[in-house]
């Protein structure tokens, strides 16, 4: 796949595919249809590995020539050890699992650093829908309130208190709209929050 081709298909992908290192290896947990990875194994010389639970996402992703496990994320991933990647990508995929925090700290466990992605619910568009009395759909919340796969709702903010609290660097952070990025009045403008992280002085903030 060439950039052009990401670009096309997701430009909020090919933004985020400019922080991956070239010929790092990476994990795609929640890959879907493994585009990012095709276009990291192909334009950037990566090597890595899926993770998907959608029979139809993990057989697009296999089809692809991607490595993919059949896992469902919630249960974590033991199946790595610490730092086994340089770069693990959870993107739009945190806000559908249940126990995001647990989800966050094995993230950065297996990996150097991790780049996370998921819709901004206060984006303006999804703060009108509210003061209207609805809940919001958009393009980066395209599901109805009665069908929609995502079970947290989160800002841009609170992602911060969140990377604070479980003891991780934010290196860098970007709110996209339309796959290009926002800097003025980036929690009221952008649809799609992305940051990258990793862990401070080697603790993902566990209890000791």
């Amino acid at each position: 796949m060439k950039f052009e081709d990401l670009f096309k298909l997701r430009p909020d992908l090919a933004f985020i595919a400019h922080w991956v290192p070239e010929k790092a290896h990476v994990l795609d947990v929640g890959c879907g249809d493994g585009a990012m990875l095709r276009y990291l194994q192909s334009g950037k010389q990566c090597t890595g590995y899926g993770i998907e639970i959608a029979d139809e996402q993990l057989l697009a992703s296999s089809r692809g020539g991607i490595n993919v496990i059949q896992q469902d994320m919630e249960q974590g991933l033991g199946l790595f050890g610490d730092n086994s990647f340089d770069t693990v990508l959870c993107l739009s995929s945190l806000q559908m699992m249940k126990h995001v925090e647990a989800l966050l700290r094995d993230i950065v466990r297996v990996g150097s650093e991790a780049i996370v992605s998921f819709p901004n619910f206060a984006y303006w568009p999804h703060r009108v829908a509210l003061a209207k009395g609805r809940m919001p759909v958009s393009k980066s919340l395209p599901y109805q309130w009665y069908d929609t796969p995502n079970v947290r709702c989160a800002t841009i903010y609170d992602f911060e208190k969140l990377a604070e609290e479980c003891g991780l660097e934010v290196l860098d952070r970007v709110a996209l709209a339309d796959g290009k990025p926002v800097s003025f009045l980036p929690n009221l403008r952008g649809s799609l929050a992305v940051f990258r992280l990793r862990k401070k002085n080697g603790r993902t903030g566990v209890a000791a």
